[in-house]
């Protein structure tokens, strides 16, 4: 975690690129957005980063190295959905937005997050529920206009043990994620414009193969990230996060520089 002290102002962050843009039109209502610290919630990619399958979803070749061309150059070989990431809207749409196309403005906003880690430790396949929502809320007030809600189940300490992908001899993954009715309330009920995991997957590990939240989520328009870390340094409400989502033209989502401002 990085601290200093930092106030950025609404009309010079619209000058520098826009990046409040439209997800954060209430903060100009309340003044500059200040922090003064930054966690980064990026886990490092490395080859053989979990996935769910277990295949190997990233690698990196040393074509031109120092000692032989007295430059380093590296050729990397990926799935867009490894490592910490985003889902762009057309993963699971016919004709979503694909990653270079999400508004600047939308991929800094509000971060809600909601602490599930009691219930994720005593059973693997937890939900993140409505009543969940409901508890955030009766605490810290209504979510705020175009946040990022984050679920935080502590998987994140377990990312080099086999508890990170859940898989079982069955050949199903355990590990929380949405539970579709809190995806749906937040689409209808709440203007929300992401939604973000600690796991591999939005959708609960058991539900492999369906994955309702991913369609019912991105197919509404809005992203999804997975594979956050740095969570417990951060408050459960107050936090900005900032997603440095790869313009790749036609990109389904890839791997992403996450940080939180607070």
């Amino acid at each position: 975690m990085l601290k200093a002290g930092f106030t950025l102002g609404v009309a010079s962050m619209a000058g520098a690129g826009g990046l409040l843009g439209s997800a954060s039109r209430a903060s100009a209502a309340t003044g500059p957005l200040s922090f003064s610290s930054v966690t980064d919630m990026t886990h490092t990619l490395y080859e053989g980063f979990p996935t769910f399958s277990g295949e190997k979803w990233f690698e990196m070749e040393h074509p031109v190295t120092w000692e032989k061309d007295r430059v380093n150059l590296n050729r990397w070989t990926l799935m867009e959905h490894t490592g910490t990431h985003i889902d762009a809207p057309i993963h699971f749409s016919e004709d979503g937005n694909s990653a270079d196309l999400i508004p600047i403005g939308d991929l800094l906003c509000p971060l809600v997050i909601i602490d599930i880690r009691q219930k994720a430790a005593e059973d693997a396949d937890a939900y993140l529920t409505p009543d969940d929502i409901a508890a955030w809320e009766a605490e810290h007030g209504e979510i705020p206009e175009g946040a990022c809600v984050a679920m935080n189940s502590g998987w994140s300490a377990h990312l080099k043990t086999e508890r990170f992908t859940g898989l079982d001899g069955e050949g199903k993954n355990h590990t929380p994620g949405f539970h579709p009715e809190a995806a749906r309330l937040l689409i209808e009920e709440r203007s929300v414009k992401g939604i973000a995991v600690d796991t591999l997957s939005l959708d609960r590990g058991i539900a492999s193969g369906e994955f309702p939240v991913h369609y019912e989520w991105l197919g509404s328009g809005r992203w999804g990230v997975e594979c956050l870390t740095g969570m417990d340094e951060i408050a459960a409400s107050g936090a900005y996060i900032l997603v440095g989502a790869p313009k790749v033209a036609g990109a389904s989502g890839g791997p992403s520089r996450i940080v939180a401002l607070h």
